[in-house]
């Protein structure tokens, strides 16, 4: 008889006193080499005790999983290496060499702070999770995920909502964006966000039937009655206008203007409604 049990994958550990992004790179840049491999990569981040240190080790150890590890901390990496000896789990050391080699043949001494290279790029790691948030959750994608954009734009198609989410993402914001279409009703969680975060963008009707018009053409689509005829758009923007003032959001008129005209309009009303410390929705504290 043929057997068609899947044989189970490799784990691998990737153990790190921060996040683990570097060493979850670092695997990740060397098993895309190898595409028909099995193995499961599980980050155990913020590890910054002996306890935490052995909790992952006697983990690793019930799974048969290589460690991996990004310990900055000389006296962690140190005690990891110790525990992964004593339980015979096999680990790879990252940093361990190159640190040495830093310490013992040049001199130099290690602060030890774990995530010290994210925060002190964190403008640039903010801007990135921000754009790929906005790519996440353009045109309503991931509607549950609403409660954590620091702004959310709402609009009938071709209103603008994806460039303007874009270019407000690549100064650091959580931008959402959700279409309204007439019939269909948005999801619940667009009234479950704060208002004043929420804009809806306006546009002239005819404005914004020679922008579908336009958008057609750069398809090679024929033209489309039911997206085009005036009547039929005039009623979708009515449509979008009574869920603006159902859920009070702020109306932002984006006919024929810059995206950056736009964007500090909001981003403007955002700052005068939070200040410039509360602006953003707050973090919980790095470990």
């Amino acid at each position: 008889m043929e057997n068609n049990r899947k044989e189970p994958a490799h784990k691998l550990f990737v153990v790190s006193g921060g996040r683990g992004v570097a060493g979850h790179t670092m695997v990740q840049s060397l098993l895309i080499q190898y595409p028909d491999n099995k193995i499961q990569v599980i980050i155990i981040p913020n590890v910054q005790s002996n306890e935490k240190i052995k909790e992952a080790v006697l983990r690793a150890k019930k799974a048969n999983a290589l460690i991996t590890h990004t310990m900055v901390n000389s006296a962690l990496r140190h005690e990891l290496l110790k525990a992964c000896r004593e339980e015979g789990v096999k680990e790879i050391d990252f940093m361990g060499p190159l640190a040495n080699y830093l310490e013992d043949k040049i001199g130099l001494k290690s602060v030890n702070v774990p995530g010290l290279y994210r925060r002190i790029n964190a403008q640039y790691y903010d801007r990135i999770e921000a754009i790929e948030y906005a790519m996440n959750q353009d045109d309503g994608l991931n509607p549950r995920r609403l409660k954590d954009a620091e702004i959310v734009l709402t609009g009938v198609s071709r209103s603008g909502k994806t460039p303007l989410s874009v270019y407000m993402s690549m100064f650091g914001w959580k931008v959402a964006n959700v279409p309204l279409v007439k019939g269909i009703e948005p999801p619940e969680e667009l009234f479950q966000v704060d208002p004043r975060r929420v804009f809806g963008l306006s546009i002239n009707l005819t404005y914004l039937v020679a922008q579908r018009h336009k958008r057609l053409s750069q398809l090679g689509y024929g033209d489309n009655p039911s997206y085009t005829d005036k009547r039929n758009v005039s009623d979708e923007l009515q449509y979008a206008k009574t869920i603006f003032d159902r859920g009070g959001f702020t109306v932002i008129n984006v006919t024929n203007k810059p995206i950056e005209t736009s964007a500090n309009e909001i981003i403007g009303h955002i700052y005068d409604r939070f200040g410039e410390l509360e602006r953003k929705h707050q973090k919980p504290p790095e470990n």
